[in-house]
């Protein structure tokens, strides 16, 4: 039976723990650089404005293979060529529904980042550098999510600047 994830965590909720969680500490470890370095925030920022997501990378990935070996199967003649083209086609079908696919398993472990990981750190770094010290942060996000332990952590040493 097919089974679909909660579309804003689904990659998250089908990468093996321990991803996730080399993932999250590759991101505290850059926070507490920035926080002991705030006259770069700005230029991470910008950094992060130009990385690409998870979903990205496949898009690009899944169509590149598609075209190219659609053109292969057109001037070859040879019809294993539409089968890749096939699997490929399958295998985004079943991210888009399920958050999962085989190569999701790869990019993962390379630290390819969903959205939402990103701006999770756009947002902590924002709060260290003081965009939100005017806000209260306590207070539970939109849609009653709890606050991300990050962006709390990047609160707390926003405060003790």
């Amino acid at each position: 039976m097919l089974q679909v994830a909660v579309s804003s965590t689904r990659v998250e909720s089908q990468t093996p723990p321990h991803v996730n969680s080399q993932i999250g500490d590759r991101m505290r470890e850059r926070l507490d650089f920035y926080a002991k370095n705030p006259q770069l925030i700005n230029r991470r920022l910008a950094e992060l404005d130009r990385e690409w997501d998870i979903e990205r990378v496949l898009e690009v990935n899944a169509s590149t293979l598609i075209t190219v070996s659609s053109f292969m199967a057109f001037v070859t003649g040879r019809r294993r060529w539409a089968g890749v083209s096939l699997t490929v086609g399958a295998f985004l079908f079943q991210h888009a529904v399920q958050g999962w696919c085989p190569p999701m398993f790869v990019l993962r472990r390379m630290g390819i980042r969903t959205v939402r990981e990103i701006d999770h750190e756009r947002y902590a770094l924002k709060a260290l550098r003081g965009d939100f010290a005017k806000k209260p942060l306590d207070k539970k996000p939109a849609g009653n999510k709890p606050l991300d332990p990050t962006l709390k952590a990047a609160t707390a040493i926003a405060a003790t600047k």
